[in-house]
């Protein structure tokens, strides 16, 4: 079983259940999935772009990426519908508990100029979401072999009601929060 999972059964789930006053352990929140996307525009020109992002974004992610294709046509970005723009994964189960552990000890750490992540990431119903400037903040990505820099959204989707519950799971999970 990973750290985080651990920690989550033995800490984090009576901690919930003292705040919040669940009557069962089956009502406590817990954290679904967590999507990584990455938006790859350029791949509109140049194709080796979304192949070299799908490859990155499997390496951060410990499994294989899927390419996202454009829903609608816009002729300003001479971007037609059906073609590639991006990649994604979703992380479930122990992959995501080894992601999240990974994320809020090694890699936020590694951003420049970091002071905790805004309270402003949650959406009103429990659900978090990180943007990352610079991808290579993750330890598997070998800073000499990027061509080019991207950027990487991290969106954690709990079974949390409010934003209050989804903050103090997370917290207790070892999410830096600006204070």
């Amino acid at each position: 079983m990973s750290r985080l999972k651990e920690k989550y059964n033995s800490e984090v789930v009576p901690a919930l259940i003292d705040e919040f006053k669940y009557s069962s352990s089956m009502a406590v929140p817990r954290i679904q999935k967590v999507v990584l996307n990455m938006g790859l525009g350029e791949a509109i020109q140049n194709i080796k772009v979304l192949d070299a992002g799908v490859n990155e974004l499997s390496l951060i992610a410990g499994q294989k990426a899927v390419v996202t294709k454009a829903k609608k046509s816009i002729a300003g970005f001479k971007l037609r519908e059906g073609m590639p723009i991006g990649c994604m994964v979703t992380l479930r189960r122990d992959r995501m508990y080894d992601f999240l552990d990974k994320l809020f000890n090694a890699s936020l750490a590694r951003v420049r100029d970091f002071r905790g992540i805004k309270g402003k990431v949650f959406d009103g119903r429990g659900n978090c979401s990180i943007g990352i400037k610079e991808f290579i903040v993750f330890p598997e990505i070998d800073y000499d072999k990027v061509e080019k820099m991207k950027g990487l959204n991290i969106s954690i989707v709990t079974t949390a009601e409010t934003d209050e519950e989804s903050r103090f799971m997370l917290k207790l999970l070892g999410m830096p929060f600006r204070n």
